[in-house]
């Protein structure tokens, strides 16, 4: 979000002052407006096809995970997954600018499974949500406003982490050993491509 800034000069004392003022009825109309637009973009519904049912499409949030098919397993599967907290430890010292996209099917079986348990691990080691970006597709792996072409997701879920803008590595499907484990081990090797299967 932008913020006006209004700089006005003042001579006092034969000094010239910059002094800065917010107008904040705009900022408050542009927070409203940012709002609103974001709101229309995140969890929404489309016709699958080859299902014949509403899926979840495009970005998507945890409020859109909470509702519609998904809900029953979000709320299962986060409440019973049982973080190794040992691991969880190592992982809070490795995970400074450390971004993750995820690409997710809300119809997918693997994705109502292994989402809500990424979520309360990554709720238990304290990652910012701001570096977490989810996008549901749907069965033909394609989103309707969002290119999921160039993350060549060929299984949902794909968790795929990133630092600096490189990608560390993927955990596909599911985690070979966990999801703890399986990020461990991705976020402690050299920023190089390789995809766990």
């Amino acid at each position: 979000m932008r913020m006006l800034l209004i700089f006005v000069a003042v001579k006092h004392n034969g000094t010239t002052m910059i002094k800065q003022y917010f107008s904040l009825s705009l900022l408050l109309i542009l927070m409203l407006s940012h709002s609103l637009i974001k709101a229309q973009e995140i969890n929404q519904m489309m016709m699958d096809t080859l299902r014949k049912r509403p899926v979840l499409i495009d970005f998507v949030d945890r409020d859109g995970l909470q509702t519609g098919e998904f809900a029953e397993s979000y709320a299962t599967e986060y409440a019973d997954y049982q973080v190794d907290q040992s691991i969880a430890d190592q992982l809070k010292t490795v995970m400074t600018g450390v971004e993750v996209t995820i690409v997710l099917g809300s119809w997918c079986g693997d994705s109502k499974e292994q989402l809500p348990r990424f979520l309360r691990l990554m709720d238990a080691i304290g990652f910012p949500e701001d570096n977490l970006v989810m996008i549901a597709v749907g069965s033909d792996k394609k989103a309707r406003t969002i290119d999921a072409g160039i993350y060549a997701v060929q299984k949902v879920p794909t968790f795929i982490f990133y630092r600096m803008g490189k990608e560390l590595g993927r955990i596909i499907e599911t985690p070979r050993v966990s999801l703890e484990a399986d990020m461990l081990r991705i976020l402690k090797r050299p920023a190089h491509p390789d995809d766990l299967d």
